[in-house]
């Protein structure tokens, strides 16, 4: 009696190449926005801290504004992995 072999598949991966690298840029986009809304927030303790509290708005604007940004990066990744799925 002959064992009978099957091929092992190879794990495919997600969407092509293309899509892969916009899933890095996306990454990295995200996270760049969210470190500069992190330095944003840090300035704003430290101007309330200060007593400079329309300096501490600006900043707080500011981190808001990365924030958003932030999070139509994660928004358009979220979309290539649901479309990959």
């Amino acid at each position: 009696m002959k064992d009978i072999v099957t091929p092992i598949k190879k794990e495919q991966a997600n969407g092509s190449a293309v899509d892969v690298q916009k899933g890095i840029d996306n990454h990295k986009k995200a996270a760049k926005h969210l470190e500069e809304a992190s330095k944003h927030h840090l300035q704003a303790a430290k101007h309330h801290e200060a007593g400079n509290h329309d300096k501490a708005s600006d900043s707080t604007v500011k981190a808001h504004g990365h924030t958003c940004l932030a999070n139509e990066c994660q928004k358009e990744d979220t979309k290539n992995h649901a479309m990959n799925c």
